[in-house]
C-alpha cells in the first residue's frame, strides 16, 4: 500500500498564530508597489491572528541589517518577534547595481533566517520592469507580500512543532 502523499503547499498547516509577532520590514524605492506589497502582507498576518509592526528602509539593501537591529531590540526588551519578512522591489536598470542589490540582500536574508533560525519570507520582488512588479505586488494578482509573510509563519508553525528554540 502506498504511503500518503505529503500535504501540497496550498494544503499547508494554517493553525492560527493568535498573539504571533511578526516584524515586516519594507524598502520604499519604489513607494507604490511597497504600498500595494504591505497591503497584502498585513491582510496575511491578520488573517493568521498574528500581528505586526513595520520598519521602512530606503531601500532593499538596508532590509537584512535593520531585520537583526530590531530582532535584537526586541529580544532585550523582553519582547522578541516570531518571525520577520522582507518586502521591497528591485528593478533591472542598464547597470550591474541590480545584481548587486538582489543577490547580496537574498544573500544576507538567508544568512539572517539560518544562523538566528528566524522564519524569514523574503517578498523583495527582483523584476525585469514596472509592469513585473505590479502583476507580482497586486494584492489580487501575484500577492508576493501576502505570500511572504505565508512563508514565514509557515517555517513559524513547523519550528512550533518541532519545539525549536
Amino acid at each position: 500500500m502506498a504511503s500518503p502523499r505529503p500535504p501540497r503547499a496550498s494544503e499547508a498547516d494554517a493553525t492560527p498564530l493568535d498573539g504571533a509577532r511578526v516584524l515586516i520590514v519594507e524598502a520604499r524605492f519604489y513607494d507604490d508597489i511597497a504600498d500595494e506589497l504591505l497591503t497584502g502582507a498585513r491582510q496575511a498576518v491578520a488573517a493568521a491572528g498574528a500581528s505586526a509592526d513595520v520598519i521602512s528602509m530606503p531601500g532593499a539593501l538596508e532590509i537584512p541589517t535593520a531585520i537583526a537591529i530590531a530582532v535584537d531590540a526586541a529580544a532585550a526588551a523582553g519582547t522578541p518577534y516570531d518571525a520577520a519578512v522582507a518586502l521591497g522591489c528591485v528593478v533591472r536598470g542598464e547597470t550591474y547595481h541590480f545584481e548587486i542589490v538582489a543577490g547580496e540582500s537574498s544573500r544576507a536574508l538567508m544568512d539572517l533566517a539560518v544562523t538566528r533560525k528566524l522564519p524569514l519570507g523574503n517578498g523583495i520582488l527582483t523584476v525585469e520592469n514596472d509592469e513585473q512588479a505590479w502583476v507580482r505586488a497586486c494584492v489580487t494578482e501575484g500577492n508576493k507580500g501576502g505570500g511572504a509573510v505565508e512563508a514565514a509563519l509557515t517555517l513559524l508553525r513547523l519550528k512550533r512543532r518541532v519545539g525549536a528554540a
